[in-house]
């Protein structure tokens, strides 16, 4: 998820983590949640829209984590999606299970705390789950998903570990379901002609890649590393090295790196503030990139043999702009998080690969250790 939209998920994720140790709030790790909030004619309408739904063929989807990018992205795609709709809803809070069901016309049944999640598997009204967590929950709850029975859409970076990611794989093929990662800029026009031109060797072969990705300043759960694994490398990187992979077509084959310096030393004591690291591809093609959460910087450009491309800005859910050498890319804006869901469902539909998937992640996370690795080192590090 991009970072810029989540402005406040800190409260929510420490609930999370103090869920298990609170018995006090078991009553709420029921599915009777209707008795708490009541349930009378309108609790009939949200059934009968489920049930219309459904009668669509589209899919249902049930979102763990209520946080911003929930809320402001994922949420407001769905009233837009052809393929699935907005099933249920997974929160540690009462108060945000409520002001859901009333905003979306979820159904009490739909209603899923951290304790009972387990018990979606019981539920013909969800299709799919998307994991929308702190980066150190999404292997807990991909596989409980996939366990559950349902296929999975999971948030970038996949996990904080490659060995993670390698779980999650597993455990999804072992339950026969599919599991995306929320790469949303594949289903991006921009980002697609970027693959075009790229990979078509439009301008003739890619000589050099230039990505940058920074905002300035973050807070909450992704200042901890335990939660997110790493900094800015973990949280905007994967863009870079996405954008890297999929305008060449190409896999890095080494990588070297340094952290820049630091601004506050207290904010930023357990991970990095700045990282600057330069990949090797074959064909001797080579990716300079930054990210930052102290820099505001959004670029993905890529010069060839007979000329160059790039995005600026490149990363965002809206308001890219393309140029080349030869003019300017005009492209018309897109819902990146509709489309990417409605892809997910196709595919579920279909019974074909989603272009997101695991495997995918799993590389990411895999270069994502190699740049860490050789940021300590000082060494160059293959992948």
């Amino acid at each position: 998820m991009y970072p810029n939209c989540n402005t406040n998920p800190c409260n929510r994720r420490k609930f999370i983590y103090n869920l298990s140790c609170n018995a006090g709030l078991a009553a709420l790790a029921i599915n009777g949640i209707a008795s708490i909030w009541g349930c009378g004619n309108s609790e009939h309408k949200r059934e009968e829209k489920a049930g219309n739904e459904k009668g669509q063929n589209k899919l249902g989807i049930a979102l763990v984590g209520l946080g911003g990018y929930s809320s402001g992205e994922l949420a407001p795609s769905l009233k837009e999606t052809e393929h699935c709709y907005l099933a249920g809803i997974v929160t540690g809070s009462p108060e945000k299970a409520e002001k859901w069901k009333k905003q979306y016309d979820i159904p009490d049944k739909n209603i899923y705390n951290y304790q009972n999640f387990d018990t979606i598997k019981d539920n013909a009204d969800i299709d799919i789950v998307y994991v929308v967590l702190p980066n150190s929950m999404h292997a807990e709850y991909t596989i409980r998903a996939a366990k559950a029975g349902k296929h999975v859409i999971c948030e970038k970076p996949m996990a904080i570990t490659p060995e993670d990611c390698e779980r999650m794989i597993a455990a999804c093929k072992e339950a026969g379901k599919m599991l995306s990662i929320g790469y949303r800029l594949h289903f991006d026009p921009y980002h697609i002609e970027m693959m075009r031109l790229g990979q078509k060797k439009v301008y003739g072969p890619i000589k050099k890649i230039k990505a940058d990705n920074g905002m300035d300043g973050t807070s909450g759960w992704r200042l901890d590393k335990k939660l997110a694994g790493g900094g800015p490398l973990m949280d905007l990187g994967v863009y870079n090295i996405q954008g890297a992979r999929y305008t060449t077509g190409l896999e890095p084959i080494a990588v070297t790196a340094r952290e820049g310096p630091k601004t506050n030393n207290a904010l930023f004591k357990d991970i990095e503030e700045t990282i600057f690291w330069e990949m090797e591809f074959p064909q001797g093609i080579t990716a300079e990139c930054m990210c930052s959460y102290s820099k505001g910087t959004n670029l993905l450009r890529a010069e060839a043999e007979k000329g160059w491309f790039e995005l600026s800005p490149t990363y965002a859910y809206r308001g890219l702009k393309g140029k080349t050498s030869k003019g300017e890319m005009n492209f018309k804006g897109v819902n990146q998080q509709a489309r990417q869901m409605d892809d997910f469902a196709m595919a579920v539909k279909d019974k074909r690969p989603t272009p997101v998937p695991g495997e995918m992640g799993l590389q990411d996370v895999k270069i994502i250790h190699a740049i860490y690795k050789a940021m300590e080192t000082g060494e160059r590090v293959d992948v």
